[in-house]
């Protein structure tokens, strides 16, 4: 894994010595020798990973990763503060600035580059989804996330996993200060429960007995259910061997025992805080991917996509040998309702043709704005005949119930269809111009029928009037 990683000490030889471990493990390394310069370059050369010293001249560490947490456009970057300062307290400041992790010198080889490589996977993953983000949002498709540093709420989900009662019992009273702990004892019970609990943090002892907790690390980050939820290890003081393959394996953070009321608290917010962030970015990123293939205004799904699944469930039908037809709508006279009901009338009676459309046709269905009032409908393994009927029945659902208005009025609408059916050498663009075809026809005699596209018929006639279509067709 390769990575611009920004290292920052007002000591030479200690520059010297991390930049020499890092360049052996083929990471980039940039240098800066005080706060100052170190923010200088990170918004110039955009590193990574910090790896920040606290004690330097002029601006500590402890400032420098305040400053580079409130700045939304780094505050992603992630922050190890590597210090000669081993107290507690120091490493819940550096925790409370925004740090990621806080690493005692002399610093554990190990430690740190499992540390940095779980670190780095994890700015992988949120740089592509901040990157989808921000493409849809320069669309105009949604508002982006906010940042890391927002306030976070009480009352987190979290699922404790602890064997030994007098320490559950002590970790659950620390977390239950602010959040909603679950203790559970059994770590096979405990999975079940995090497949089904939508916990928001899980903690595990890495001291479990019966059970390799490491194994329940894993296969939390196996399962589809509870792979995006952080994993805090607590770990015995000198374990180094089990943290570096917990990190390795997917755990987000750790705690030291004895454990420090503090720091669990502290190490936690900063979980809870990045998974809220991860899930509005996935949540920006599922809403933006829906609204790429649905229409604003009615929700049914767009004309790009129409065509796109139009090219598969055609392809599909003509391996099986099974029917596919298409059914083109168009709402009669709509500029009429536009002019003298209103554009806002008119987008009330398009959102009402497509709840009618919704309610009319199957699951395997789809239907689909083509443009302005035309509406395509999509029936997959149904025959012509039977695609006629359905044609009619969604004509009749339209012409014989008014729709109503927001201001207390009601409109009459009717509807035009033409209908085709998917032949062998089709392509989407030659099923739909026959579709369209047919509705050329509708319209031309006379609108509020269906037409069937003569050269598909057979033993049908080429124009089905709405008056008689379902005594000349099965109904479905």
């Amino acid at each position: 894994m390769t990575a611009r990683i920004l290292v920052v000490d007002d000591i030479l030889p200690n520059v010297k010595l991390l930049e020499a471990k890092l360049s052996n493990e083929y990471f980039d390394v940039i240098t800066a020798h005080d706060g100052y310069q170190a923010l200088e370059l990170i918004h110039r050369d955009m590193p990574d990973l910090v790896l920040l010293d606290v004690m330097m001249p002029g601006i500590d560490g402890f400032e420098v990763c305040r400053q580079i947490k409130a700045d939304a456009t780094v505050a992603h970057i992630p922050v190890i503060m590597v210090t000669a300062l081993g107290d507690v307290a120091d490493r819940v400041q550096g925790l409370e600035a925004g740090a990621d992790d806080f690493l005692t010198k002399p610093v554990d080889d190990m430690a740190l580059f499992a540390r940095v490589r779980s670190l780095l996977r994890l700015k992988i993953m949120m740089d592509e989804l901040r990157l989808r983000e921000r493409t849809s949002n320069t669309l105009g498709v949604i508002e982006p996330a906010r940042t890391l540093a927002e306030p976070l709420q009480d009352g987190a989900r979290i699922l404790l996993v602890e064997d030994l009662d007098y320490d559950a019992e002590r970790i659950g009273g620390i977390l239950s200060q602010r959040h909603a702990p679950v203790i559970e004892r059994d770590a096979q019970v405990a999975l079940g429960l995090a497949r089904n609990g939508d916990f928001d943090l899980v903690v595990i002892s890495l001291g479990l007995q019966g059970f390799d907790p490491l194994r329940l690390c894993s296969q939390l980050r196996t399962e589809m259910e509870t792979r995006q939820v952080p994993i805090l290890i607590l770990v015995d003081d000198g374990d180094r061997r089990r943290l570096a393959k917990g990190l390795d394996l997917g755990v987000n953070d750790y705690v030291m025992r004895p454990i420090d009321a503090n720091e669990l608290l502290a190490r936690t917010r900063t979980q809870l805080r990045r998974k809220r962030y991860q899930d509005r970015l996935r949540d920006n990123y599922h809403r933006s991917m829906t609204l790429a293939v649905t229409d604003s205004l009615t929700g049914l799904y767009n004309r790009h996509y129409m065509t796109s699944h139009l090219e598969t469930l055609m392809g599909r039908a003509h391996h099986d040998g099974r029917a596919l037809t298409l059914l083109m709508m168009d709402i009669d006279f709509f500029k009429s309702i536009n002019d003298t009901q209103g554009h806002a009338a008119g987008d009330e009676v398009l959102r009402e043709i497509a709840a009618r459309l919704n309610r009319n046709v199957r699951g395997i269905d789809l239907a689909a704005r083509f443009g302005g009032e035309e509406f395509v409908v999509i029936l997959p393994e149904m025959d012509l005949p039977h695609a006629a009927a359905i044609a009619e029945r969604l004509r009749r659902h339209v012409a014989e119930q008014p729709f109503p208005l927001s201001a207390g009025a009601s409109v009459e609408v009717t509807c035009s269809i033409g209908v085709a059916q998917s032949r062998l050498g089709d392509d989407p663009v030659d099923l739909i111009r026959r579709a369209d075809e047919a509705l050329y026809r509708a319209k031309g005699e006379g609108r509020n029928r269906v037409v069937v596209q003569p050269s598909d018929l057979i033993g049908l006639s080429g124009s089905v009037p709405a008056e008689t279509v379902e005594t000349k067709l099965p109904i479905a």
